[in-house]
């Protein structure tokens, strides 16, 4: 999602299952006060509103463990989940390809679309039997998880980039328009969207919706900027007798890394991974598609291992 999505810094490792580790962040516990406190009315007792908020937690893990599971039955990688204030962010790095990315990113809503019919009945079940009357606390606890999964569902839906919604919809423009062109026209739309959801937050005077459009426009921008780079990438010539470990896309030929101790631009493959500005050597080439940090010599291995007629075919470097 770019630069401003959560990490695990200032976060408590929970536990680990699949090879997936979860974190969940401090500020979790500020929200959960005020969460507890203001569904107090609705209870008997504080123990309730805080089971709702722990049920709650649940399905945020559900949901997120739906992506990262997702992402690893197509072949990419999932290793962290960071729950935060605001929900929750999986970590994944699914292959570049349109349909990978799609089944990663829609299993996430579909957690909570097959946790409906099981909540939706017990909720039936609890008024068949007169909850309602007899214990109208588990009676309101059990309608407050449906409302809150309904809820969780929709939000995730609006076709709001970077939400579920929003990357659905650029995963599938992706099978048209390409990454970097599907991934603009996504972030744009995300923009306008926002913007009508940031004019119903100020209507209703709902802050926390404010704060969470706020956070949205940074990742919207960001998708943004990146499918500009993107396109200038795409128009860049390309090292054909290289190519990524992990996407499998040629690196660009020109000054697209920067140098992290003097921030110098340079062409990492033509310099040898020396920046010529500091002499600062670097550990690992990030790709400039998918962001995977590899040894330089990886890239160059990746070429060696493709079949004969396919390493014939390629051109030279120009």
């Amino acid at each position: 999602m770019g630069a401003v999505v959560p990490t695990k810094r200032g976060s408590i490792h929970l536990f680990r299952f699949a090879g997936i580790d979860v974190y969940l962040h401090w500020s979790w516990f500020l929200l959960a006060y005020y969460g507890i406190s203001s569904q107090r009315d609705l209870y008997s007792s504080y123990l309730w509103p805080a089971l709702e908020y722990v049920a709650l937690f649940v399905i945020v893990t559900m949901h997120e463990f739906g992506h990262a599971l997702a992402c690893k039955q197509v072949g990419g990688r999932a290793d962290q989940i960071v729950l935060w204030p605001f929900g929750g962010v999986a970590y994944v790095a699914p292959p570049r390809r349109p349909g990978a990315t799609l089944w990663c990113i829609a299993a996430g809503p579909l957690v909570n679309v097959v946790l409906l019919p099981i909540l939706a009945g017990s909720l039936f079940l609890a008024q068949t039997m007169g909850w309602r009357g007899i214990a109208p606390d588990a009676y309101m606890f059990v309608k407050e998880l449906l409302f809150i999964d309904l809820i969780l569902l929709l939000f995730n839906l609006l076709p709001i980039y970077p939400l579920d919604g929003g990357q659905i919809l650029q995963s599938l423009l992706w099978f048209v328009f390409g990454y970097a062109r599907s991934l603009m026209i996504a972030a744009t739309l995300g923009l306008v969207a926002v913007a009508a959801l940031i004019w119903f937050a100020i209507g209703n005077q709902a802050w926390w919706l404010g704060i969470m459009c706020v956070l949205v426009v940074m990742y919207c921008w960001n998708g943004l900027q990146r499918a500009r780079a993107l396109s200038r990438l795409a128009a860049a010539p390309r090292r054909l007798d290289l190519a990524c470990p992990a996407c499998r896309e040629a690196p660009p030929l020109g000054a697209f890394w920067v140098c992290g101790r003097c921030r110098h631009r340079f062409d990492v493959f033509g310099s040898g991974a020396v920046c010529p500005q500091c002499g600062a050597q670097a550990a690992a080439v990030p790709c400039q598609f998918c962001g995977t940090a590899s040894p330089m010599h990886a890239f160059q291995a990746q070429f060696y291992s493709l079949p004969p007629e396919e390493g014939k075919s390629l051109p030279p470097v120009e």
